[in-house]
């Protein structure tokens, strides 16, 4: 007769079942790791014992013979899903990439073990991993949120640390490129490094005007080095400049600073715009309302020209702005190609008539109702209007243009009206020191003017200050005694100019490195 076993039987059955479930559940966990999420075994949520401190997991690198240690503990158990970073394949990839670089740095005498070393702008630490890995110990990194224990929080362009801290200061991924205010970001890291010490910086400055407006940026550094390398993401970094620099002791910005220089030199690399810009027409047109008018469409803009990312600020300055939909809010703010910047524009205007309806647009345009002049002073303001038009007040696309001329010669004082001719008393400022209070070199200014003459008083004027070199581009419009379009055959009289010292005018700025439109 059989014994029957059939408890102990149904006990070991249950057990066999929980330990294959146990199991299954395990490779399924070890599939979504490694198949789904592209990652390896985490220490901290998936091995299930631990490992000693000083244990590092390392991967080994496919390039140039790097090999990367990609966690230790302390990382590993950081917080917030923070280890997920440490094994995902872009951040193994960027510390091998990085830790190639710093190799290469250490090799030349750019970067020592002993350095004390400061990345800016790093969000998850890969550069201070790298630099951690190749025996620089002494490396932190700084960005708007902490990712500890690599990366601390800092406010935006500013570099918690003091003056002379720091002998070594990285900036890699383009993240110069993309800093709102670049020049208080490179300030900070200025201030923060040590005489003698070195910036590199990764940037993806491809043209001579962008580099040259990069490297204006740390006008206390002396640039060591500048070489193209092969970005570690082929997609938005195929190719990246690395620029290396050393801050000088005595080295002292000698360019533009303030009202104290009278003088300047338009830079070569601006003198190349001016060599690849539209020709000027150098024939009279018989109809220059046509041929200035179309003459727009050939005109090579200089941000079509060139990257602008690296200066501090982006300024438009109109000159004889007339109303908003005139030229800003016609053309510039609809045309002109401002590579997603956000310009502070300002308009010049003396004609009253039209200063309520920037108050009323409250655009963001800052007016300056006065007159552009060589010095300040109390002006005439006269307004003719073109024969041939009728007089309608309340249409100001019809209001004739205004000129001024010094009050001693206008025949009288005060205001008045006589058929055709308003003469009202205005005030004058001098428009070339107004200018370099408000911009520096290391900004990006445009200019349009037109001021109906006084082009051949307001531009030697800049050229005399020295406030020529801080326009990057004019647009302007010179006034001579042109073929009137009312009247075949005769010319203005309102002009005692020709079209060739126009021309003449035209070609000295060019000729002077000064990237000039004509316009209409």
């Amino acid at each position: 007769m059989e014994i029957t076993t059939g408890k102990p039987s149904f006990l070991r059955n249950i057990l066999v079942r929980l330990l294959l479930f146990g199991v299954f559940i395990v490779v399924v966990r070890f599939a979504y790791v490694v198949t789904i999420t592209g990652e390896s075994c985490n220490v901290g949520d998936f091995c299930f014992f631990s490992l000693p401190e000083t244990f590092n997991f390392v991967i080994t690198g496919t390039g140039q013979g790097a090999s990367a240690a990609i966690a230790s503990n302390d990382a590993v158990s950081s917080s917030n899903g923070q280890d997920l970073y440490y094994t995902s394949k872009d951040w193994i990839k960027a510390v091998q990439f990085y830790s190639s670089v710093f190799q290469d740095l250490v090799s030349q005498g750019y970067l020592a073990p002993d350095s004390k070393s400061l990345c800016v702008e790093t969000q998850t630490g890969q550069e201070v991993h790298a630099l951690k890995e190749i025996g620089v110990s002494d490396s932190i990194g700084i960005f708007k949120k902490a990712f500890k224990p690599l990366v601390i929080k800092a406010p935006q362009n500013k570099i918690p640390f003091d003056d002379n801290t720091f002998d070594f200061v990285f900036s890699g991924g383009g993240r110069l490129d993309n800093a709102p205010r670049p020049l208080d970001l490179s300030s900070e890291i200025v201030r923060s490094l040590k005489p003698g010490g070195y910036v590199v910086a990764h940037i993806a400055a491809t043209d001579t005007y962008s580099f040259n407006s990069f490297l204006e940026l740390f006008n206390s550094c002396k640039l060591i080095k500048s070489q193209e390398i092969d970005g570690f993401d082929s997609i938005s970094m195929p190719y990246i400049r690395e620029v290396v620099l050393r801050k000088e002791v005595g080295i002292l910005d000698l360019k533009h600073n303030g009202n104290s220089v009278n003088k300047c030199s338009v830079p070569g690399y601006k003198r190349e715009l001016v060599r690849n810009s539209e020709p000027l027409i150098e024939q009279e047109p018989l109809k220059p309302w046509i041929t200035l008018k179309k003459n727009i469409q050939n005109i090579k803009y200089l941000p079509s020209m060139a990257d602008i990312r690296f200066k501090n600020r982006y300024v438009y300055v109109d000159v004889g702005a007339r109303g908003y939909g005139s030229s800003i809010g016609g053309w510039f703010k609809k045309q002109y190609p401002k590579q997603n910047k956000t310009f502070e524009v300002y308009a010049i205007e003396a004609d009253k008539a039209f200063h309520e309806e920037y108050e009323l647009k409250k655009k963001k345009v800052t007016l300056l109702p006065y007159a552009a002049w060589v010095r300040n002073e109390t002006l005439m303001f006269e307004i003719n209007r073109d024969p041939g038009k009728e007089i309608d007040e309340d249409d100001k696309a019809k209001r004739g243009m205004g000129r001024i001329q010094p009050a001693k010669n206008s025949g009288g004082s005060g205001g008045g009206r006589s058929g055709r001719r308003e003469v009202n008393e205005i005030q004058g400022f001098d428009f070339a020191e107004w200018l370099k209070s408000t911009v520096t070199e290391k900004d990006f200014v445009v200019m349009k003017m037109d001021v109906e003459g006084t082009e051949f008083d307001l531009i030697p004027r800049l050229f005399e200050t020295g406030a020529i070199c801080l326009i990057d581009e004019i647009f302007l419009e010179c006034h001579y005694n042109r073929w009137q379009r009312c009247c075949p055959g005769e010319r203005s009289s309102k002009y005692e100019k020709s079209y060739g010292q126009c021309l003449d005018l035209f070609s000295s700025l060019r000729q002077s490195g000064v990237l000039v439109h004509q316009w209409w």
